[in-house]
């Protein structure tokens, strides 16, 4: 296990790098989000969706959260992206907004057929510089069970345990709302989880859209 200090500016790249290979492999590696540290893998690793499951305690029926580098990514990933979904992506990304898609039926997805991919561009700016060089990650927040979102490396070693590889500390993080959830797998968006975008913030952008 490698825990490295991206405080120091200089020590980012060669973080970036041995993230990168980790991802790639199917390890684990503790990422910066905007209020709490998460592990993150290669989204079309099998072994590495298998170790966050493994790590959290998670059944294999549930969608693991899917980050991306950009909007025009989520195009690979979605089987339709409704003028809805884009709408919000372009007000709201990088940011805290989920938004639930309709999976391509091409991707090999470790959950029932049909379940719809959660996904999220993330504004920590060391995660999307790690991002734009893996491609799509899955993460979860490196919490145990009942706990709140760690918000610093500390914390979550101490949640998690050594399911980890690599851990970018990027410094003790505020905490804040979750995202929000919106689900556009259907005609009316539905707001699905409230979190830090209010429910009038949405549908000034797309004003259809309703609260579960």
């Amino acid at each position: 296990m490698l825990r490295i200090d991206c405080t120091d500016l200089a020590r980012r790249p060669s973080a970036l790098a041995s993230s990168v290979a980790a991802c790639r492999r199917g390890d684990l590696v503790l990422v910066p989000t905007e209020s709490s540290y998460a592990l993150a893998t290669d989204a079309f690793s099998a072994r590495g969706r298998a170790a966050i499951r493994a790590a959290k305690g998670q059944s294999s029926t549930l969608p693991l959260p899917v980050l991306v580098p950009s909007a025009t990514t989520v195009q690979g990933l979605a089987a339709r992206i409704p003028d809805s979904a884009h709408a919000l992506m372009s007000a709201f990304w990088p940011g805290l907004l989920t938004l639930l898609l309709p999976a391509q039926s091409t991707l090999a997805w470790d959950v029932p057929a049909g379940t719809p991919i959660a996904v999220r561009m993330p504004l920590h700016p060391l995660l999307i510089a790690l991002l734009e060089q893996t491609g799509p990650l899955v993460a979860t927040s490196a919490n145990g069970p009942g706990l709140d979102p760690p918000s610093s490396v500390d914390s979550a070693v101490e949640q998690i345990g050594e399911a980890w590889t690599i851990a970018l500390d990027a410094g003790p993080l505020m905490a804040g709302e979750p995202s929000a959830v919106v689900d556009v797998t259907q005609d009316v968006p539905v707001l699905r989880r409230p979190g830090a975008i209010a429910l009038a913030e949405l549908q000034a952008i797309v004003p259809d859209l309703i609260e579960a």
